[in-house]
């Protein structure tokens, strides 16, 4: 096996453990970045839930309060508030889904199934806890939920406290069986940022094996160059030496010298080599004058 062969061979076995490692090595790596992208957003994304309902609580409810007495106005509900904005922010990132989910919601439709029923627990036992990060496996895939703790302010016990003391039109709108007894500081329920991981999790996939092609097309460059580079400076000179030994051991003395420019090993070789064709030159030269005597 020659030279070159022998030194693709290593490359090759070289290459083929480096990309199986990153192959193996790249994907929870890939995939942890594409979660926290996806985390990133989340969070900004709750973020203006939380402003909506700080300004509706703040700012709206209290200019429909005397209206309450006469008719229901939803848009006082902080809730409502940052559903309906975040329907419009969704028109940029439909992938995202909000949700407000509480134990004994006023409204049915806001009641927890059983895993926004887990979360609202799972804080209600650690209500320290300021956002919970979780994953849901389902039939339409795996998803990420961005969570944070709804916890009853004073504000809300104008409407959750009693159903007696709440507005009636509010209890005119909703009934009196759901949505009050709530606690002050109690955790009721769960903002829920829900991001399917398919396309992010797809994409990791992509960008790994796009670097996959990189290393591949890097290594064929690489491997390309080593080769011609290897012909030149190593293998075409130990060749032309090797004849002209060759040429030299069969008694042909007037077999060209072999010159290397530059002052690498290969030229270091071919100067000790002319030296020591010049010298069995004249050891043969001396045995002829011998020979002749």
């Amino acid at each position: 096996m020659g030279l070159g062969a022998k030194l693709n061979l290593v490359l090759l076995f070289v290459f083929a453990l480096g990309l199986a490692l990153f192959y193996f090595f790249s994907e929870p790596f890939l995939e942890k970045a594409a979660e926290e992208d996806v985390l990133v957003r989340a969070r900004i994304m709750m973020e203006g839930a939380a402003g909506i309902r700080k300004y509706t609580a703040e700012e709206v409810a209290p200019l429909l309060t005397g209206q309450m007495r006469k008719r229901f106005y939803p848009q006082t509900v902080s809730a409502y508030a940052a559903t309906k904005n975040f329907e419009v922010l969704r028109e940029g990132f439909p992938d995202y889904l909000y949700r407000e989910a509480a134990l004994n919601p006023m409204n049915p439709r806001s009641r927890a199934v059983e895993w926004e029923a887990d979360i609202i627990n799972d804080f209600r036992a650690f209500p320290q806890k300021r956002d919970l990060v979780t994953h849901r496996d389902t039939a339409q895939g795996r998803f990420l939920h961005l969570s944070r703790p709804i916890r009853v302010a004073e504000r809300c016990m104008v409407c959750h406290d009693r159903w007696q003391d709440a507005p009636k039109s509010l209890v005119a709108a909703y009934g009196k069986d759901n949505g009050f007894g709530w606690k002050l500081n109690e955790i009721v329920g769960a903002q829920i940022v829900s991001v399917p991981m398919t396309l992010p999790l797809r994409g990791a996939h992509e960008t790994r094996f796009f670097f996959m092609k990189l290393l591949v097309s890097v290594f064929v460059v690489l491997a390309v160059a080593l080769n011609i580079l290897l012909r030149v400076v190593v293998l075409n000179p130990i060749t032309r030496i090797s004849t002209i030994a060759g040429e030299v051991s069969m008694g042909k003395m007037d077999a060209p010298e072999y010159h290397s420019g530059g002052s690498d090993e290969i030229a270091s070789l071919s100067v000790s080599f002319n030296r020591m064709r010049r010298t069995v030159e004249q050891a043969m030269q001396m045995l002829s004058d011998t020979l002749k005597r």
